[in-house]
């Protein structure tokens, strides 16, 4: 239902991401992030990073494919009930830098807490 009011209101019928792999890709994750429009709930973080324990040293496997990397990611964006946040002012778009700063606390407190995986009855 967003993407269809997205299209109405912007012409837009897509939520643009980014992926930056590094040299040591497939062994490293790529750092993922969205870059607009902006999204609340989705498990996004401000910056556009996003929380997904698959995206850590942790949780990667140089077995992933892209493919079902993306998969994975919009599970995760509709798992998490992902909403536009329309009308959202230039102070909340995304940048690059909030999305690593973002994503590196959020690493941080998962490594000494860790990651919740909800039961399979919760989808």
């Amino acid at each position: 239902m967003d993407l269809k009011k997205l299209k109405e209101k912007e012409n837009k019928d897509y939520i643009l991401m980014n992926m930056t792999f590094k040299d040591s890709f497939p062994f490293t994750p790529p750092f993922v992030r969205v870059v607009c429009p902006v999204i609340s709930g989705g498990y996004v973080l401000s910056g556009g990073a996003i929380c997904m324990e698959l995206l850590t040293p942790q949780g990667w496997s140089s077995a992933y494919s892209l493919e079902a990397l993306i998969m994975q990611i919009s599970a995760t964006l509709v798992k998490g009930k992902a909403r536009i946040q329309f009308g959202a002012s230039s102070m909340v778009a995304y940048s690059l830098r909030r999305a690593q700063h973002s994503f590196k606390s959020l690493v941080q407190i998962h490594e000494k807490s860790g990651w919740y995986t909800p039961p399979k009855e919760d989808g």
